[in-house]
């Protein structure tokens, strides 16, 4: 099984969606906010502080100058 996010622009493509589903060929689950901030919430409750914002710059730079290096 494969699992992909589709943003639907057409209204159609939403009928075209849901007669596959009725078809058994794909199934339709909606995605909240809330399964990502379940998932945030618990790495952040793992870490003992939030960085400040200098702690932030010096570990995108340090990843940038590793990357660019290259």
């Amino acid at each position: 099984m494969e699992t992909i996010k589709v943003d639907i622009l057409d209204p159609k493509a939403r009928k075209l969606l849901k007669e596959l589903a009725d078809l058994n060929l794909i199934s339709i689950r909606k995605s909240t906010r809330s399964d990502f901030s379940k998932v945030l919430g618990k790495l952040r409750s793992e870490s003992e502080a939030a960085p400040d914002l200098d702690e932030i710059a010096r570990e995108v730079e340090t990843v940038r100058s590793r990357r660019y290096s290259r």
